[in-house]
């Protein structure tokens, strides 16, 4: 028998000092989209986010081609598992950021970039949607005026009427082949997408309804827009973040179960980007804030894929690993080499603040350090040793 070590952890509430940049990696595959209309700050937020430079202009379309950066997820835990197991390195988490270019009225029927635009948020698995509420007369709108709740209006039907075209062409598909008799097991198919078409006609988002588990799976299929989790990140002006007025100008959004909002002031987190951690800190110091916004929009962008990071930590490094809430033990081995999904044994199972203080050795001493088996289901902040066999 041989033995191989994980340890986890993640938590939305936990909040790093910085930032970093990191090379795209292989195996990356959770994005976030930017999206809004054209000139509210999407690609000078992608800019700060990634510390990457690309084209920023006063007019609409100037991002074509979407650009693409992978960030770290905020955790300040590693650093402090990092420091009991005396790790060489630390591998946090990451999430990909795609900046797509604006989008304008009519896009579902080809205006702007229409089916480019949107064949690009349809490759994301979920949406963060840029809304202007600042007031600059040196940068145009697109529509004339700063209407925030307009503007999410805008994109939530361009969405919904593309979903529209796609349920409305898959069903007629579908309710040929069943009376042709070629396919038998569509019946959950055609009741599922005419759930949604009834929902889309109305105007209602998908992701605003619930589903049975057989109906998502069903939906999947589609990479339907309106069903894709989405954040809503309310471009502010630093007067707007202290005194909080900018809650004024989107209150449909607020009053919205379940909707989230993150304010960002996008032209002050540029600006953060080029700072020293203490300068950085200094600044948001004398605003009044712990983190900056960009921190809680990776934050948040994370957590609203409804992912859970489970840590392993060792002399060798000290890493994240990423998996979807109501993944097994098996699973989750599975994730760092598809060989331990099969030769799982169990998991050494301790949780993330019993191991920085007292160690993995001071744990198990102590019976802090629990053995779960296959049906054990991951929790965020677990810290954990698998067992394989040979």
């Amino acid at each position: 028998m041989s033995g191989k070590m994980i340890r986890v952890n993640k938590s939305k509430n936990v909040l790093p000092d910085r930032l970093f940049f990191v090379t795209l990696a292989p195996y990356m595959s959770l994005q976030i989209g930017i999206v809004g209309l054209p000139n509210v700050g999407k690609s000078t937020l992608f800019s700060a986010i990634t510390k990457q430079s690309v084209d920023c202009a006063n007019f609409p379309f100037c991002t074509i081609d979407p650009n693409v950066g992978v960030v770290e997820v905020p955790d300040e835990r590693l650093a402090k598992l990092a420091e009991i197991s005396k790790s060489k390195r630390i591998v946090p988490t990451t999430v990909e950021f795609v900046d797509i270019a604006g989008l304008v009225k009519g896009a579902s029927e080809g205006q702007g970039l229409g089916n480019t635009f949107l064949s690009h948020i349809r490759d994301c698995d979920a949406i963060a949607q840029v809304l202007r509420v600042f007031e600059d007369p040196n940068v145009i709108h697109v529509d004339g005026s700063i209407d925030p709740e307009r503007d999410a209006e805008t994109i939530e039907i361009e969405l919904a009427l593309a979903d529209l075209e796609i349920v409305t062409k898959r069903s007629q598909t579908i309710e040929k082949q069943l009376k042709a008799g070629r396919i038998k097991d569509l019946d959950i198919s055609i009741v599922t997408l005419q759930k949604a078409k009834e929902l889309l006609e109305k105007g209602i988002p998908l992701r605003e309804t619930e589903w049975t588990d057989e109906e998502r799976k069903s939906l999947k299929q589609f990479s339907l827009l309106s069903l894709k989790p989405m954040l809503y990140v309310v471009n502010i002006n630093e007067t707007q973040i202290q005194d909080g007025s900018w809650k004024d100008r989107v209150p449909h959004l607020l009053s919205k179960l379940k909707c989230r909002i993150i304010p960002v002031c996008v032209k002050m987190e540029s600006e953060l980007a080029s700072m020293s951690d203490i300068e950085r800190q200094e600044y948001l110091t004398d605003l009044g804030q712990d983190y900056s916004g960009l921190v809680r929009l990776i934050v948040e962008a994370y957590d609203v894929l409804g992912l859970v990071t489970y840590l392993t930590s060792g002399e060798m490094e000290t890493r994240a690993w990423t998996v979807v809430q109501g993944t097994k033990a098996p699973q989750a081995a599975g994730v760092i080499h598809t060989d331990f999904e099969k030769a799982f044994i169990r998991a050494e199972v301790t949780g993330w603040k019993d191991f920085v203080q007292y160690g993995e050795v001071g744990c198990r001493d102590k019976g802090l350090t629990r053995i779960e088996g296959k049906e054990y289901v991951m929790r965020d902040g677990d810290v954990c040793h698998f067992r394989v066999g040979v």
